[in-house]
């Protein structure tokens, strides 16, 4: 068994330096929600401005309609391991606030100075949606794609992470945009007597409401699945970690071009893009992700059983914590016989446990950073703190999804099998639950490759 240097447990002491303002976190997240809300103000006058006080209220009304739906279905694909609201906040106002007052910005800026330079309005207005605004938003929307990968590194682990915070970030920018569209084309019904069936507005609502929610998310999820695949990457492989946002972020453009080109493609351009290209892509973006939750799930029964082994999690977890179906349970017992509290600690504990699982698998394909043994520790402290309260939950679930398994006859001169078919002294679930490990000797702790992990604190000390 490989061995390494002593345990890591905190960094050496550093003599004690007062940060300059600027590096205070209060000051950058005080910096931050003041753009974002100047961003928010800014595009509510503007938007306000095109439609009037009318159009926007209405536009603001429908718009608002797929966003829970949206925001859900993002939310359920987290579920694994479920990222901290900030993030997604944050992802959300990005979109909606900065990314569309970038982009109703540039857009209007460059549509305009392509049709002075040309004297063409008509094919200014087609180049801007077709080359402009595509590379101007898909740029606004990778930005908060970016910030997280880069200063939330912790939280962005794969692609499940990048299909997620993009998905938001699109949702939020696509929200205030039907406002500015609906809203304006209630305006032109106003004007023109429009009304029921056959009005802009009702045009307009099925195109981007009904048949479209999806659009904005889909463009930006190709950026978000190439930081997916580069958080995945080796360390050593900066040029691909490099590579696979751009080539992301360009893919997210070519498809925006291609969608909003579509009425250049003759009267029935738009349903034609629409059934042969976004259905396909968007069905096939949604299997990717449903199967990378599942390999994500695999992966968490896989790699917690040496913490079995070790002591620190009980023979049923690595099947409790590897089925949606028994983590839901789980918080359900928890919730029926302790209160509420007593959920959210079995929640924190499933998520802990599920980026302890993801940390192994990334440390066993060499894909761990320099902090892997401290943030180990960390993971499996979090989890020894509330494993009163999440233990029982989660056996109850693991025996509640347990599949039955009809017992087998006694096997001469080896004794008679378990309720669950194993033999005498191995658990339910196919491996012994051996004796806690005993704890390395000092100077000494076990690799990322192939070890196992230390023994928890005893009994009476911890």
């Amino acid at each position: 068994m490989a061995t390494c240097p002593p345990y890591p447990t905190r960094p050496p002491a550093r003599p004690r330096t007062h940060p300059h303002w600027w590096q205070r976190a209060w000051v950058r997240y005080g910096a931050l929600v003041t753009l974002l809300a100047l961003s928010g103000l800014v595009i509510l006058a503007l938007v306000r401005e095109q439609t009037g006080t009318q159009g926007f209220l209405v536009g603001l009304g429908l718009a608002v309609l797929p966003v829970p739906l949206l925001l859900a279905a993002f939310r359920w694909l987290d579920r694994v391991e479920p990222g901290p609201w900030r993030n997604l906040l944050f992802c959300f106002a990005w979109g909606a606030c900065a990314a569309a007052l970038i982009a109703i910005v540039a857009n209007s800026f460059a549509t305009r100075w392509i049709a002075t330079a040309t004297a063409d309005p008509s094919g200014a207005d087609t180049l801007g949606a077709t080359v402009i605004a595509p590379v101007v938003e898909e740029s606004a929307k990778a930005a908060a794609v970016l910030l997280v990968f880069l200063f939330r590194r912790r939280d962005f682990s794969g692609i499940v992470d990048g299909v997620v915070i993009a998905g938001v970030t699109a949702t939020g920018f696509a929200f205030t945009e039907n406002i500015l569209y609906l809203g304006t084309a209630f305006g032109t019904d106003q004007l023109t007597g429009g009304s029921g069936i056959a009005s802009v507005t009702a045009a307009t609502f099925f195109v981007r409401i009904v048949m479209s929610p999806f659009a904005h998310p889909l463009f930006t999820v190709l950026t978000g699945i190439g930081f997916g695949i580069a958080a995945l990457s080796a360390g050593r492989h900066r040029l691909r970690r490099a590579l696979l946002p751009l080539a992301g972020l360009l893919l997210a453009m070519g498809v925006h071009a291609l969608w909003n080109g579509s009425a250049a493609f003759g009267e029935y351009g738009f349903f034609a893009v629409y059934a042969a290209f976004m259905v396909p892509s968007f069905g096939l973006l949604t299997w990717l992700a449903i199967w990378t939750r599942q390999r994500e799930l695999g992966a968490v029964r896989a790699e917690l059983p040496v913490y079995v082994l070790a002591g620190w999690l009980s023979p049923a977890e690595p099947h409790a914590l590897g089925s949606m179906r028994a983590r839901r349970i789980a918080r359900q017992h928890a919730r029926r016989h302790a209160g509420k509290e007593a959920a959210r600690t079995v929640a924190r504990y499933e998520a802990y446990a599920t980026s302890l699982a993801f940390l192994r698998h990334r440390g066993r394909r060499g894909r761990a950073g320099a902090d892997f043994a401290v943030r180990e520790r960390e993971l499996l402290e979090a989890l020894w703190q509330r494993r009163a309260v999440a233990r029982p939950a989660l056996d109850y679930a693991a025996r509640a999804t347990a599949p039955p398994v009809p017992p087998l006859p006694p096997w001469p001169g080896y004794g008679v099998y378990g309720t669950y078919g194993a033999h005498p002294g191995h658990g339910p679930y196919g491996y012994a639950p051996a004796a806690p490990l005993p704890a390395p000797s000092p100077g000494q702790y076990h690799a990322p490759h192939g070890y196992l992990p230390y023994a928890p604190p005893h009994p009476h000390r911890g």
